[in-house]
């Protein structure tokens, strides 16, 4: 069978890695990849909203399965035109990533069907965030209401910073018709984790618990990125928490869907907020986290291929996974700058070296490979993932790795992972 995996960053170097083991995959391809992709599937240079041009692609190379990794074009319906052409295609269609989509949809479905979460407001007009801030006080969080790859969410601890939000977002539109609308909502505290899962709609089949780091500095300081790093799994969701949210927040959202006559297919990611055994949500996503997705699949032991299968037809029953027991970290080598604005074109040294050291492999996000050079091209350019028998194994195994790599202003954060070791030692106190 031949495959189609439309994406270019970490998620979907991780999905080719694992996709590419499988026996049932005769041929990748991937739309558009990048330098780590180009080494296990055949890259085409093809945008991933251009979705009238990858289906004529998967129509003219008869591909059995396309797999769909970032979230914009399953909002913009890629799900929708494939099935309309015959096409088998991964991924929920467009009404169903309406919970990634738009912010404000998914609070109103969680408000109604009880699903633990924030109080909130959404707002149309800036003038009316400004009143309701003002009156309901800080610390509180301002979200543009659409898509920004994992930055249009401001937390805000003064009044003067959610106006300031509010202001970025609406009236300066930083991110553009995403913030046509935005959602204001209660600060939670606590501790977050990521928990996903594979359903066709119907049935649920877990992945491990895992956490993501999305400010850019140590002790989750400074602006938020689209992560800069993950560990699975994560201590904070206990084996009582994990049954609490599959009951409590994956069955309902997927009910929800289902009753609205959207039956959700695909992965489905639930951000979370622990704090004293209760667990609210933050946010869907309808696609596989990244970098959460690198150490999920380095502990993927089954083939994955059957599961996209069986998603895509509509009928997981019958299909089991197997997950490796020890712990995966994923460090995110950035460039200087991001989340704001940096160079491209840097080349990068160090890379044979890391992917030699044991049990680890150098996923690439923002990378290309003109002239044989492997060269930055992105804001998170490398995810170094490496699994270990503990947490502690692990960390060590990723930034030995790390500390391989070497390119002009390279940043990551040296903390991915501290919070499971604290975990760990309560745990043993």
């Amino acid at each position: 069978m031949k495959v189609l995996l439309i994406g270019g960053g970490g998620r979907e170097h991780s999905l080719a890695w694992k996709i590419k083991q499988s026996p049932r995959v005769e041929k990748l391809f991937c739309a558009p990849g990048n330098a780590g992709i180009e080494q296990v599937a055949e890259c085409v240079g093809i945008a991933v909203d251009d979705i009238d041009e990858l289906a004529r692609f998967a129509k003219k190379e008869q591909i059995g399965l396309t797999v769909v990794g970032p979230e914009l074009p399953l909002t913009l319906g890629i799900v929708d035109a494939f099935q309309a052409e015959g096409l088998r295609i991964f991924g929920p269609d467009k009404n169903a990533a309406m919970l990634e989509a738009s912010k404000a949809f998914t609070k109103e479905l969680m408000k109604q069907k009880g699903i633990p979460s924030a109080f909130f407001s959404t707002f149309t007009d800036a003038q009316d965030a400004t009143r309701y801030i003002k009156e309901v006080g800080a610390p509180i969080v301002v979200k543009a209401d659409g898509l920004c790859g994992g930055k249009g969410v401001i937390v805000c601890q003064t009044v003067e910073e959610a106006l300031d939000a509010v202001n970025l977002i609406m009236i300066n539109e930083a991110f553009g018709n995403a913030g046509q609308k935005v959602v204001v909502e209660e600060c939670l505290v606590g501790e977050e984790a990521s928990f996903l899962v594979f359903t066709d709609g119907k049935h649920i089949l877990p992945m491990p618990s895992s956490q993501d780091h999305k400010p850019v500095y140590d002790g989750d300081q400074g602006p938020n990125t689209g992560g800069m790093g993950a560990y699975s799994p994560a201590p904070v969701v206990t084996p009582e928490m994990e049954e609490r949210v599959i009951e409590e927040v994956m069955k309902p959202t997927i009910e929800a869907m289902a009753e609205q006559g959207h039956p959700y297919r695909g992965v489905l990611y639930a951000g979370l907020m622990i704090e004293d055994d209760e667990a609210k949500v933050l946010e869907f996503n309808c696609r596989f986290g990244d970098p959460e997705a690198q150490p999920l699949l380095m502990r993927l032991k089954s083939d994955i291929v059957p599961v996209l299968e069986a998603i895509a037809d509509g009928d997981l029953s019958g299909i089991d996974l197997e997950w490796d027991p020890r712990a995966t970290v994923c460090v995110v080598m950035a460039a200087k700058g991001y989340p704001k604005s940096y160079k491209k074109g840097m080349e990068i040294s160090g890379l044979d070296k890391a992917g030699e050291m044991q049990d680890t492999v150098v996923f690439h996000a923002g990378t290309k490979n003109p002239e044989g050079k492997i060269l930055t091209d992105g804001g998170r350019v490398l995810g170094v993932t490496s699994v270990g028998d503990t947490i502690a194994e692990a960390i060590d195994l990723a930034y030995s790795a790390a500390e391989q790599i070497h390119w002009e202003g390279v940043h990551y954060r040296k903390d991915i992972g501290r919070k499971a070791l604290e975990h760990r030692h309560k745990a043993s106190d």
